[in-house]
C-alpha cells in the first residue's frame, strides 16, 4: 500500500490560530488527520502507533505556538486527543467488521493469525498511550506539563476507543468459538487464506468507512407515491 498523504502543517495551523471556543473543530481536525494518517497502511499496530504519533506531534507544535491570552495547553491537546480517539474508534470497527467477515467463514480462533488479531485489537488504547507518551518525551515546556496533565487525566479514565475494543474482542471471541463449534467442517483453507491477509482486509474497510463520512451523510430513500 502506498503511504498516504498526511498534511501536518495544515494541522500545525489549525492549532496554531485556534481560540478557546473552537473545541469541536480541533477535535474534528485531528480525527481526520489521523484517519488520513492511518490510510494507506496495513493496520498493525506499529503503522497506528507511528500515525498517531505524527498526529500528536503535529497538535503539540501547534498548541506550542499558541500560548495566548486565554489560551490553556492542555485543553488544545484534550481535543486533539479526543480527535485521535475518534479515529480508532473507526479502526475498531473496521477490525471487527473484517474479523467478522472471517468468524463466518469458519476461521478458527486458534489460529495465530486470528489470535494475533484479537490481542491487537485488545491493545489498543495502550498503543494510543504509548503514542502520546512517545510525544510528551519530546517536548519541551510547557507543552511537556501540558502532555502529562492530558496522560493522567486519560489513564484515569480510560478511552472510547480502548473500551470498544476490548468489547468487541471479547465478543467476537464468543462469536468464532460458537461458529468453530457449529461449522467445524467450513472451508478453512479460504478461512487461513482470509486470515492471512487480515491487516489488508480493515485497511480496506477503514479506507470504505472514511470515503463515506466523506461524502456525506446517506442517500435518503425516495418518497412513497
Amino acid at each position: 500500500m502506498s503511504k498516504p498523504m498526511f498534511d501536518a502543517e495544515a494541522l500545525i495551523s489549525t492549532f496554531e490560530t485556534a481560540t478557546a471556543r473552537q473545541g469541536a473543530q480541533l477535535r474534528k481536525a485531528a480525527g481526520e488527520a489521523t484517519l488520513a494518517a492511518l490510510q494507506g497502511r496495513e493496520l498493525t499496530l506499529k503503522n497506528i502507533r507511528a500515525a498517531l504519533k505524527s498526529v500528536a506531534e503535529a497538535a503539540s507544535a501547534g498548541a506550542a505556538k499558541n500560548l495566548g491570552a486565554g489560551i490553556v495547553p492542555e485543553a488544545l491537546l484534550d481535543q486533539a486527543v479526543a480527535g485521535m480517539d475518534d479515529a480508532l474508534l473507526k479502526a475498531v470497527e473496521a477490525n471487527r467488521t473484517a474479523l467478522a467477515t472471517l468468524a463466518a467463514q469458519g476461521a478458527d480462533l486458534r489460529d495465530k493469525h486470528m489470535k494475533k488479531a484479537l490481542e491487537d485489537l485488545d491493545r489498543m488504547e495502550d498503543t494510543l498511550f504509548a503514542a502520546l507518551k512517545k510525544t510528551a518525551q519530546g517536548a519541551g515546556a510547557p507543552m511537556a506539563g501540558a502532555w502529562g496533565q492530558v496522560l493522567e487525566k486519560m489513564q484515569a479514565g480510560g478511552t472510547l476507543s480502548g473500551a470498544q475494543a476490548a468489547a468487541t474482542a471479547e465478543a467476537l471471541a464468543e462469536q468464532m468459538q460458537g461458529a468453530l463449534r457449529s461449522t467445524r467442517a467450513a472451508s478453512l483453507r479460504a478461512a487461513q487464506a482470509l486470515a492471512e491477509s487480515y491487516t489488508a482486509m480493515v485497511s480496506g474497510v477503514l479506507l470504505g468507512m472514511s470515503e463515506a463520512l466523506q461524502s456525506g451523510a446517506a442517500v435518503k430513500k425516495a418518497p412513497r407515491k
